[in-house]
């Protein structure tokens, strides 16, 4: 159910979000960093991180907005090639979430932040769902791609889990990324070139200044795509 396309999700996701539904409702303030982490590398370079925390316009608004990202492209993981278009991903049939793909320097930001940052501007305790945005291609989950980040992921929500910093059990997923698909280019930067829409408004521009406001050290304005 993908309401928040149309007439009637807006007035749903306004009604929803007017609290702080679509971005963070269990969590006020920065949560702690993770315990298990990887340094900083000591040089420049390029790593891969994958999410999926609900409706990608947002998500995809935050990580761009992260200081150590390169770039981000909305689309579509958990589900094949052949079913990797917005028009499928829709029927709730595909395996699909939407999803961020996050290219970052891993000498000037880890991984562990990169998850401190996805747990704080998505609800991890809600399942196949963000808000008013139902359905399987809304889940929380981490489609890793090394060794390396099952392992800081999987610790991070044990130790979120164990300090009790959610009301309800973490039900995000942790899986390997079989592919990542690129979605269609009008839900590209959908958020920075459509800053008034409503669903925008009321559901994105929160998470942005979440991120701004838990995470200054962190955040970057955003004029358009990385060079």
């Amino acid at each position: 159910m993908h309401v928040h396309r149309s007439i009637l999700s807006l007035a749903l996701a306004l009604a929803t979000c007017s609290t702080l539904a679509c971005s963070q409702e269990a969590v006020h303030g920065p949560i702690p960093p993770p315990t298990t982490n990887v340094s900083l590398a000591p040089k420049p370079g390029r790593q891969t991180a994958v999410f999926a925390g609900g409706c990608f316009w947002g998500t995809q608004a935050v990580f761009e907005r992260v200081k150590g990202v390169l770039k981000t492209t909305a689309g579509y993981a958990g589900g094949s090639a052949a079913t990797a278009t917005y028009s499928q991903v829709t029927t709730e049939t595909t395996g699909h979430a939407e999803s961020v793909e996050v290219v970052y320097n891993p000498a000037v930001l880890t991984y562990g932040q990169l998850l401190q940052v996805f747990f704080t501007i998505h609800n991890p305790t809600e399942l196949n769902r963000q808000g008013p945005d139902v359905g399987t291609s809304y889940r929380s989950a981490i489609f890793f791609t090394n060794p390396d980040q099952k392992r800081i992921a999987d610790a991070y929500i044990a130790q979120l889990t164990a300090q009790k910093i959610f009301p309800k059990p973490i039900v995000t997923q942790v899986t390997p990324l079989k592919g990542f698909y690129p979605g269609e280019d009008y839900h590209q930067d959908y958020a920075l070139k459509n800053p008034d829409n409503p669903y925008i408004l009321v559901c994105d521009r929160p998470k942005i200044a979440t991120l701004k406001a838990d995470y200054p050290n962190l955040y970057v304005d955003y004029k358009g795509p990385h060079q």
